[in-house]
């Protein structure tokens, strides 16, 4: 499996990459939808990355030049810090800007916490500083975060590639 993944075409590994950020993006939407996870505003900060790494692999597999690639690293790159951002914030390590957490909860005028969190209807506003879900001690951003790393990693093999390779 190795030798094949270091022997692949830039085209192929732009795929790949391509593909990776929209497997993370319907992941997302799927939390979303499927599983009734609302996005907080960083959550949503995570998403645009994603599109955009998208974007450039449609373009990128189409012509596989090197300054596509190196957009593509760039845009996992961002989302990561965005990731690590936010899984600060989550963790408490620092305070999220000024659109999450309670600060932004009290910035809504006269709605108390439980207009807030109804039971009934489901919450209206989704804090940056709750961890909605978590998996082996890590957050969703935290996770992504990961995948993104690994996905500037692919974007970046993409771009050492030869251009004769495809």
């Amino acid at each position: 499996m190795m030798l094949s993944f270091l022997t692949m075409s830039r085209r192929t590994l732009i795929l790949l990459a391509g593909l990776g950020s929209l497997a993370l993006f319907l992941g997302a939407l799927g939390f979303q939808y499927w599983v009734g996870l609302l996005p907080c505003t960083m959550c949503l900060w995570q998403r645009w990355p994603h599109r955009i790494a998208i974007g450039l692999a449609m373009v990128g597999v189409a012509i596989p030049h090197a300054v596509i690639t190196w957009l593509g690293a760039l845009s996992m790159v961002v989302n990561a810090g965005i990731a690590l951002l936010h899984t600060g914030v989550e963790r408490a390590w620092w305070q999220g800007p000024q659109v999450c957490g309670s600060n932004a909860a009290q910035d809504l005028g006269g709605l108390s916490m439980e207009d807030l969190f109804d039971t009934t209807t489901g919450p209206t506003i989704v804090l940056c500083n709750e961890v909605a879900w978590m998996f082996a001690g890590l957050s969703m951003a935290s996770w992504n975060g990961i995948f993104s790393l690994v996905l500037a990693a692919v974007w970046i093999m993409a771009a050492r590639r030869k251009t004769t390779a495809g």
